[in-house]
């Protein structure tokens, strides 16, 4: 846990750099811009169910799959899904191939969000109930992922085949995992600013949300002194948000984007570069930065 003196320090540096990244310019290189290219919020939270499902690998190859999968859903995917058939629309899913995930894996996930959609109106409205229910964040997660998944799955086994990965679209929070996408698409349903839609504004407080944990955030995470962790878990994100949660009690994510693109951008890459350390905004409050500063200062 961080120290009252330590939050204090952080935030005097993570507070302007958040304020000053320039986050509508890298929407473009983040999974968020498919939910973000539609109006209507029934079509924003279900684009975003398929990036956040879909946003593993390499982005120049996840995003001509998924903005496929769009075209093939028409101008509403709230409305494809709603009208989904798998005996009659499965075909438009037949060349489908990325990764873990075939045809039957798309079809399951469509097939489930549709099934949710009809019966509790909207998948926010769904995970919303869920929340207030059990008053957490994770079993309620793990019940929506779990009852899309199931419904699913039964829905085009006849038609489409049985799934291969449709875990790994969407994951189950109760294995421990860190669950990044899903919890990524919690972050863009729930928020609301320059990058996040809000489509679930008042559904679930911002303060429950826990920070999606990819390679870019635990390593940034660590080097600010977040967490001691070494593991993409559901532990590490705990202990990352927890840490947050002392520079901003109602919004501990908001800084997820921001630090997820320092590295996602090359400024932070994996093999540290000196140059980069001593001119980031991050550099005092860094371990690295810090080191590199001192061997600067020596003229080492």
């Amino acid at each position: 846990m961080l120290s009252a003196n330590r939050a204090d320090r952080l935030r005097a540096v993570l507070d302007p750099f958040v304020a000053g990244f320039d986050a509508a310019g890298r929407v473009a290189f983040d999974p968020v811009e498919a939910p973000r290219s539609y109006a209507d919020p029934a079509d924003q939270e279900v684009a975003g169910l398929l990036a956040a499902g879909l946003a593993y690998g390499r982005a120049d190859l996840f995003r001509p799959k998924l903005f496929g999968l769009l075209r093939e859903m028409g101008p509403s995917p709230a409305a494809f899904v709603r009208a989904f058939d798998p005996a009659r629309d499965g075909h438009r899913f037949a060349s489908f191939g990325y990764r873990f995930n075939l045809p039957a894996d798309i079809g399951a996930l469509l097939a489930g969000a549709g099934q949710v959609v009809r019966t509790r109106g909207s998948l926010g409205a769904f995970l919303g109930a869920e929340y207030a229910a059990r008053g957490e964040l994770r079993p309620a997660l793990a019940h929506f992922s779990r009852t899309i998944r199931e419904e699913g799955a039964r829905i085009v086994a006849g038609s489409m085949g049985p799934t291969r990965a449709l875990e790994h679209l969407l994951a189950d929070a109760d294995k421990g995992g860190a669950c990044k996408r899903l919890l990524l698409y919690v972050r863009w349903m729930v928020r609301r600013d320059a990058v996040d839609l809000g489509t679930w504004a008042g559904r679930i407080p911002r303060s429950a949300l826990l920070i999606p944990v990819d390679t870019h955030v635990l390593r940034v995470a660590r080097l600010l002194g977040l967490t001691g962790r070494r593991d993409a878990s559901w532990r590490t994100a705990e202990e990352i948000t927890a840490s947050l949660r002392r520079l901003d009690p109602d919004d501990p994510v908001r800084y997820d984007f921001a630090l997820c693109h320092l590295g996602m951008s090359g400024a932070c890459p994996a093999r540290r570069q000196r140059a980069n350390c001593l001119r980031c905004p991050l550099q005092r409050e860094c371990t690295a930065g810090r080191r590199y500063a001192v061997l600067e200062a020596a003229g080492g």
